[in-house]
């Protein structure tokens, strides 16, 4: 009676909000389009701006010596985390929230905003020659970054009245910005996997495919062990849970888990991975189709830890098949060496150009085959995502053009440590969630609570980055 107690005072109005982000039909694929343009430009427009030092050092010398010493600027440091909080994470949660109405307008605005700072900027040799390579790496850290951002800032917003319910993740069919989130990670790994690298562990095709296995395994215990974690906490404290998600045991964890010990064991070149892709989904969205899909969206479920877990555990086989055909465009499209040796500009528009190729394809699948569907990961949900992300990479592959641009302070120290700052983020969110009852809370205090949880992840993982700690756990 007393643990019964317990749980209710830990969270008294878990039903309610269970039920505050349950039977969402989404917003229109335009809609996400749109808000999910606006997040690289205003990236890019902090880029025209300038003002930043991504390392907020200054350098001095020794008297009597020529041994050059570079010491931490603090000031110069929160300054330019300072502005990057204002120029690019703040205004993308007001977009997702209070300003979600104006997504169209925003998304024309910061176009012409971004055209004009850029024509007006003294332009550079350096600026105008940069290399493909290094456009890549950088735009890739920033696609990774954003992608990041957007993910911490709506896994508590959507807690909130503020968070229009078409971005909340949708129960059947649909699309909404917070369906991509599990589809771009894993697309993001796959992209710079060590198979679109083209990354050999050596010659002997045995010893090539244990070491691949060991390296497989030794990347999914961190995974396992945090799915397990996320799994405990969650019932330990009574915490809401959307089971049509995944399931009732099943986690965003356990996905790449599952992902890694399969691409461990069937681990093949990337040119080939395209095949064996298009080849999964094909089959999966046949399955779905002959009835796997009435089974998957009902509200059945066996005794069977398969059965509890359904989603999750069926959804493998299309993100699995997503994650080899990001292998392979991420090869094609950038590490292959006939894709090295093309210029900034082709590169950015052989991007563009498989995105518009993807964005037929889905509406096309959506139309006639089945329409997009996150929680079982069907084929016109795979194409989506990958027509999406492509879409934002080739956007913030324009950096190129953009004079003397480079990664922002606080986009550095999120990239160096992408997953301390999501889990941190789950950790503020909870902690949020306990201590307010959210989907009760005013507009001007979901503003400021969800101000205020931006500014103190960036604040923790800028210090973080500032002090030289990278939190890795493998």
């Amino acid at each position: 009676m007393m643990d019964s107690l317990q749980k209710q005072t830990l969270n008294p109005n878990k039903h309610l909000k269970e039920q505050f982000v349950s039977n969402l039909d989404g917003s229109s694929i335009l809609e996400i389009a749109a808000l999910l343009t606006i997040v690289p430009l205003l990236v890019l427009v902090r880029y025209s701006i300038g003002l930043h030092d991504t390392i907020g050092k200054s350098v001095t010398s020794k008297k009597n010596d020529d041994e050059i010493v570079v010491s931490r600027n603090w000031k110069a440091y929160t300054y330019a985390i300072s502005l990057d909080f204002i120029f690019i994470v703040f205004p993308m949660l007001l977009f997702f929230t209070v300003l979600s109405e104006w997504v169209y307008h925003g998304a024309v605005l910061l176009s012409l905003l971004l055209l004009v700072l850029t024509v007006t900027a003294k332009r550079s040799s350096s600026g105008l020659q940069r290399g493909q390579s290094v456009s890549f790496r950088a735009s890739l850290s920033s696609y990774r970054v954003a992608l990041m951002l957007i993910t911490c800032l709506c896994i508590l917003a959507v807690d909130f009245t503020i968070f229009p319910r078409m971005y909340a993740k949708t129960e059947t069919y649909g699309t909404s910005l917070m369906d991509l989130g599990v589809g771009s990670f894993v697309l993001a790994n796959a992209i710079v996997s060590r198979q679109a690298r083209d990354v050999s562990s050596g010659s002997d095709f045995y010893l090539h495919c244990i070491r691949d296995w060991i390296s497989g395994l030794k990347a999914t215990a961190p995974l396992l062990l945090l799915g397990f974690i996320r799994f405990v906490t969650t019932s330990g404290v009574d915490y809401q849970v959307h089971v049509t998600e995944y399931g009732q045991h099943w986690n965003f964890f356990f996905t790449l888990a599952a992902i890694s010990i399969l691409t461990s064991f069937v681990n093949i070149p990337a040119k080939y991975c395209g095949i064996l892709g298009f080849a999964v989904l094909a089959g999966y969205e046949t399955w779905l189709v002959s009835g796997l899909n009435t089974y998957l969206l009902s509200d059945e479920r066996g005794t069977n830890i398969i059965s509890k877990n359904k989603e999750g555990v069926y959804s493998i086989l299309g993100y699995w098949g997503m994650y080899l055909l990001g292998v392979h465009l991420g090869y094609r499209l950038f590490f292959a060496k006939h894709s090295k040796i093309q210029s900034t500009t082709s590169s950015i528009a052989r991007v563009f150009l498989v995105s518009v190729l993807l964005w037929i394809v889905t509406l096309l699948l959506d139309n006639y085959v089945e329409r997009i569907s996150r929680r079982t990961c069907n084929m016109p949900y795979v194409t989506w995502v990958l027509a999406q992300d492509l879409q934002a990479l080739g956007i913030f592959m324009l950096s190129s053009y953009i004079p003397k641009s480079k990664l922002s302070s606080l986009e550095e120290a999120i990239d160096q440590n992408l997953l301390a700052t999501f889990l941190l983020a789950n950790v503020f969110t909870g902690m949020v969630n306990l201590a307010f009852d959210t989907i009760f809370a005013s507009p001007l205090s979901s503003l400021l609570i969800l101000t205020v949880y931006a500014f103190a992840l960036s604040a923790i993982i800028g210090t973080i980055h500032f002090s030289g700690f990278r939190l890795k756990f493998w």
